[in-house]
């Protein structure tokens, strides 16, 4: 009924609730498909974007960053950015965030329409229309509301359809040393490309010897630095599900909360993937050997399966029909999961941070509430056309952190100098973001246009795309604070009366009352780091 219903779900969700559909909004069909299929391109080396890429940005969003993001009551990050640097900064950063919800939503819907087409056979093109249309309908009518209680239930549905696959698949291969010993086996064959599919830092010393074709460094520095803090603090879809808790307790809880999940969703993303790689064949028993979306486009009829369609292949293998039904519907609940984020994302970015202090400044609520409901349709239709752009990618996860290192990673850095530095300026800000935003499109497309220009960009010709996207978020991460730091120390500061909320020294955060140890989000937060450093000495 008002704007602070319809974009912030009341501001009164608890922990749990806020803590789930934070993790949720980031498990979508996307994440399932998307990064089963890497596990099989790439091993055990995509888990590090649930583990590096994810629990040190999440605990530090919570324990740092949220009582700024809670105490200054903003509706979004590029409404943080505007009450710190202006409204030049939020507008450059409103748009790129338009941008990127609608695009990513779009490969939600490609995920959700290769799923419908290997399962039940439909036309692309028709599973597009009708899951689009269903999303539509419940994020216009609810907001932000029905979008978060849509993804607790379907974070129940993903787990319980999703978690047969890998126990299924781990008995058949006789555990996870029988996995280990079937892969290598496969390696030695050829059968397999060669590789360490299994081990996560024992083959990162040089670019050559693991299949994604990084370096250490790129994982530490351009994964668990520019794309995770970038995202985990500074995307307004997730962060957006947390400004909706109830208390500034509950709000550095959820996060918390939500890294515990987090760490344990491998076991139904990854594992998939690593066992496609030894038990799916074709009808004459032969190894099926999956190809890449863009070769699949190239060849029509040649039957030819894609990186992306690993896990509704295991499942056709796993399941029978009443699981594969509980399977197929996980899917759906993930799709509509990350589509209604991105889309309730994009409509309160677009409502806020551009219609209204650019358009009609001073209007009553409900004309912004209507404004809304129009936008998500909108934002529904253009999605539809960047799920046909997927399509020309090879990997749906290899399109997803290109967009991140463009629009997420220059952002961080003009956040992060903002909330704790407090002679950044209005004009270090916005050339700090418009620069670093242009410099990590030019580098893509340098690349692009020269395949060579690799070394440069990814400092080594053995890097292959991934790598390439994670050097390029460092790198824009690195302009964006130069370019900031610069031109702040040439532009005059405002003075500190005026940075109160906004900047750390400048802001009295509230108290909080003493509660058993069990409620405390720091001993919460303790754990979580213990069972994150246990996971990677296990898997080195």
């Amino acid at each position: 009924n008002t704007s602070e219903e319809f974009f912030m779900a009341g501001r009164e969700m608890t922990a749990w609730i806020a803590g789930l559909s934070f993790v949720s909004a980031n498990l979508g069909s996307l994440e399932l498909m998307g990064w089963a299929g890497s596990a099989y391109q790439y091993g055990i080396l995509a888990a590090h974007w649930y583990w590096v890429g994810a629990i040190p940005a999440m605990l530090f969003l919570g324990m740092v960053m949220m009582p700024f993001y809670y105490v200054c009551k903003t509706h979004s990050v590029p409404g943080y950015l505007k009450l710190r640097y202006g409204q030049g900064s939020s507008t450059v950063a409103a748009i790129s965030f338009a941008f990127m919800t609608v695009l990513m939503s779009g490969v939600n819907m490609f995920a959700m329409a290769e799923v419908m087409k290997i399962v039940l056979g439909w036309d692309m093109n028709f599973s597009i229309i009708v899951s689009s249309l269903a999303v539509a309908a419940y994020v216009a009518l609810g907001g932000l509301r029905s979008a978060i209680f849509n993804e607790v239930l379907q974070f129940v549905l993903i787990w319980g359809g999703a978690l047969l696959v890998p126990i299924l698949g781990l008995i058949e291969t006789h555990g996870w040393a029988g996995l280990k010993a079937r892969i290598a086996h496969n390696i030695a064959t050829g059968a397999v490309p060669g590789g360490d599919y299994t081990h996560m830092w024992r083959s990162m010393g040089h670019f050559a010897d693991n299949p994604m074709g990084i370096h250490w460094t790129g994982i530490v520095f351009g994964l668990g630095f520019a794309i995770s803090f970038g995202y985990w603090t500074t995307d307004f879809l997730v962060v957006q599900r947390v400004l909706a808790a109830n208390s500034l307790r509950s709000a550095r809880l959820a996060p918390v909360i939500g890294s515990f999940f987090k760490m344990a969703v491998p076991f139904i993303v990854i594992l998939p993937g690593l066992l496609g790689l030894v038990v799916l064949t074709n009808a004459d028993g032969s190894l099926m050997h999956l190809v890449g979306e863009n070769v699949v486009a190239a060849h029509p009829g040649a039957g030819l399966h894609s990186y992306n369609e690993v896990l509704p292949l295991m499942m056709v293998r796993y399941l029978g029909p009443g699981l594969l039904g509980l399977g197929i519907t996980a899917l759906i609940a993930g799709f509509m999961s990350g589509m209604a984020g991105n889309v309730s994302a994009f409509t309160a970015i677009f409502t806020y941070d551009i219609y209204q202090p650019h358009i009609v400044k001073h209007a009553r609520d409900e004309h912004y509430v209507l404004v809304g409901r129009i936008v998500t349709i909108v934002g529904v239709v253009i999605s539809i056309g960047a799920a046909y752009l997927v399509m020309n990618a090879a990997g749906i996860m290899d399109y997803v952190q290109a967009l991140f290192s463009f629009f997420i990673s220059p952002l961080l850095g003009v956040v992060l100098l903002g909330m704790f530095w407090k002679r950044a300026t209005k004009e270090g800000g916005f050339w700090g973001l418009l620069i670093g935003t242009l410099t990590s499109i030019s580098l893509w497309a340098w690349v692009k246009a020269d395949p060579s220009a690799l070394r440069y960009v990814a400092i080594s010709p053995d890097a292959k795309d991934m790598a390439e996207n994670m050097y390029r978020a460092l790198w824009s991460v690195i302009t964006s604070v130069g370019v900031n730091v610069i031109v702040s120390l040439f532009t005059k500061p405002r003075p500190l009366s005026e940075l109160a909320s906004v900047v750390y020294g400048a802001t009295p955060l509230p108290k909080e009352d003493p509660v058993p140890f069990y409620k405390n989000e720091w001993f919460w937060t303790a754990i979580a780091i213990v069972i994150f450093l246990a996971l990677n000495i296990y898997f080195w």
